[in-house]
């Protein structure tokens, strides 16, 4: 059995861990690639991802993926983190839209809003 400073000692390193994820200076992209996104067409928008953010010379860009999201009908879905700002989530992602994403959110700092969730909610 575990002492309680040996807990609070694992609870403090693992808060630790988590805030270097959180904390990291530059934007995150992230895609969802569970199966629905996946078979939505995720998996070429991440690759696009990578190789526009290397193609526009993006720095402290990190471009990952995640698991199910829980927004089938709106595959594929990615998110981008950008320090200071809200999450801004993109739906119905194609590879053609990345570049512009990445120009005007990523390097550029202006979410590209009718790719977002909220405009495609409002289009219904």
């Amino acid at each position: 059995m575990k002492t309680l400073a040996e807990l609070e000692a694992i609870r403090q390193k693992t808060l630790d861990r988590v805030g270097l994820r959180v904390d990291k200076d530059g934007a995150r992209i992230v895609v969802g690639m569970a199966t629905c996104g996946i078979a939505a067409g995720a998996r070429p928008v991440l690759l696009s991802f990578v190789e526009e953010v290397k193609k526009q010379g993006a720095e402290n860009v990190t471009v990952s993926q995640t698991g199910c999201v829980g927004m089938c009908r709106l595959e594929p879905m990615v998110d981008v983190y950008v320090p200071g700002k809200e999450k801004v989530t993109y739906v119905k992602m194609k590879p053609d839209m990345v570049e512009r994403i990445v120009k005007e959110h990523i390097i550029g700092g202006n979410p590209v809003y009718e790719y977002t969730i909220g405009a495609a909610e409002q289009s219904k």
